[in-house]
């Protein structure tokens, strides 16, 4: 009997042939698919290819395609699998208007702490998915995740504008359970209100404010403190009670206060950094620590600079080995130098999409020394990745190459010349290739594809795609995965697959089996 991997025509003929934006030939990615990786890469800021308002678009288009259960689940599994922030609270809001009940059984899973809650609002609030207005149901839940905060979440919720926490209160008007907490919105709306009933934290604070001599710094988000002026044993205390994220994420405002230039405080931070236990405990992804990597100011010192070097190594101890003869191509093309969230006025971030592809495979040659990298353009590049060599470095010289346009088949051509056995090849792009030709029939990839599965019946591929586009080089199939993200979660996702885990369903299959 024929390879039914190979031919099945009534499975190919799902996939509609597209063009992908850069105009070369691609699959449309079916409905579910193309939200979920929309929802799972997208930033609502100008990409490569398409600018912000041609991806909300794309986005509730693609909402609007699909039944409402799985923009729901898409939502939930976005948040808590891939850690993105807008586009699920943009699905959020679009359930607001096309299934209330839904939103209801979504909103708790999705809107776990206050900046994801003001996203909400302001979403909803725009217009932009169809209402403009909060709503009974939608004031009712913002109204309950308000009176269910503790002080402590609704303290750090205040820090951030448009809108803010006290837009917010102003809105939904929630009625307090007790008279610490009316006091407590009064404060955050900045009403007069008896200041002996707020949180004793917040007391704390205003007597800091109103005479900080001699007093003990407060323990608020330090943000609350910026206007007043601490010295460096005190921005150090702050660090040593700071979460292990916001520790990361401060590192050049506790350099720029003096705090390393104290033995005791850097030797402090430097074991907090490379602490093994408080990195689980954070839930700190790979990336994280590599954007932190990244913005260190050059007056950082080196013990800090190591440190985050060796937070990175303990980070990836979880990820999970690449059995076999794997192959990684990250795309090292010009579009990949786009800010992996996008363009976005005052919020850019310096990481870009090809470092997030020189991670992905310096973090699997890490935990499989005989993996294969293979960089790519219009061309292989040729590189010796050492897996002993830190991850970082393997990454910044990976980066490092290229510039040039797309062949994303140019990888699956070298392994066919070079007639190489493989069980595992993994393409880390964008997807938008354009500089390898066309056929008349098909990719060039999926072309390249057929052939190395006449050598390799057992082989498996995944397109690992970080961009928010809706086209593939190759279609789905059971031996072909198309997969979305840069958290953690495609690393299970793909060691799965590679074991014969997932379902026929795939990635789509996964977010299905979320419950509402």
């Amino acid at each position: 009997m024929a390879n039914k991997a190979l031919f099945n025509s009534r499975e190919s003929a799902q996939w509609m042939r597209a063009r992908n934006h850069a105009g070369g030939p691609a699959y449309q990615l079916t409905d579910r698919q193309a939200l979920a990786q929309l929802a799972a890469t997208g930033c609502v800021a100008q990409t490569y290819y398409v600018d912000e308002r041609s991806q909300l678009d794309e986005l509730l288009a693609a909402v609007g395609r699909v039944e409402p259960d799985f923009v729901a689940k898409t939502a939930v599994y976005t948040r808590r699998n891939g850690h993105m922030k807008d586009t699920p609270a943009i699905l959020l809001a679009a359930l607001a208007s096309i299934s209330p009940q839904l939103l209801s059984v979504a909103f708790p899973r999705v809107v776990d702490n206050g900046r994801m809650l003001r996203n909400f609002v302001q979403v909803l609030r725009s217009g932009t998915t169809g209402r403009s207005s909060l709503g009974t149901r939608p004031k009712k839940l913002v109204q309950s995740w308000l009176n269910a905060a503790s002080d402590d979440a609704l303290l750090r919720a205040s820090i951030g504008r448009s809108p803010s926490l006290a837009d917010v209160i102003r809105m939904v008007h929630p009625k307090p359970g007790s008279a610490g907490r009316e006091a407590f919105y009064a404060w955050l709306i900045g009403k007069p209100c008896d200041a002996g009933l707020l949180p004793r934290t917040v007391q704390d604070y205003l007597a800091y404010r109103a005479s900080p001599t001699g007093k003990p710094v407060p323990d608020v988000p330090f943000q609350m403190l910026t206007s007043v002026p601490l010295t460096a044993k005190q921005w150090a205390r702050v660090a040593r009670r700071s979460g292990w994220q916001m520790m990361r994420m401060n590192l050049n405002t506790f350099q720029r206060h003096g705090v390393f230039d104290l033995a005791t405080a850097r030797r402090q931070i430097v074991e907090r950094l490379t602490d093994r236990d408080e990195i689980a405990k954070a839930r700190v992804l790979p990336y994280q620590i590599m954007a932190a990597w990244m913005n260190l100011n050059d007056a950082m010192p080196d013990e800090i600079k190591a440190a985050v070097a060796q937070a990175m190594e303990m980070a990836l101890d979880n990820v999970p080995t690449l059995d076999g003869r794997v192959v990684v191509c990250p795309d090292v093309s010009g579009s990949m130098t786009m800010p992996v969230t996008g363009h976005r006025q005052g919020s850019t971030s310096a990481m870009r999409c090809v470092d997030v592809a020189a991670l992905f495979a310096a973090a699997v040659v890490r935990n499989n020394t005989v993996a294969r990298v293979m960089p790519f353009d219009t061309m292989v590049h040729d590189v010796k990745i050492r897996p002993d060599i830190r991850v970082m470095e393997n990454a910044a010289h990976l980066a490092s190459f290229g510039g040039g346009g797309t062949a994303c088949s140019a990888p699956l051509a070298r392994l066919n010349k070079e007639e190489a056995k493989v069980d595992l090849v993994i393409l880390v792009s964008d997807n938008q290739s354009w500089a390898d030709g066309t056929r008349s029939a098909g990719t060039p990839v999926m072309a390249e594809w057929m052939t190395l599965k006449r050598r390799c019946p057992d082989a498996k591929l995944v397109c690992l795609d970080i961009a928010p586009y809706a086209t593939t080089p190759a279609h789905e199939r059971p031996d072909v995965l198309n997969i979305g993200g840069f958290s953690d979660t495609v690393f299970n996702l793909i060691a799965a697959f590679g074991q014969d885990r997932l379902g026929p369903d795939h990635w789509v299959g996964e977010i299905e089996k979320v419950r509402l």
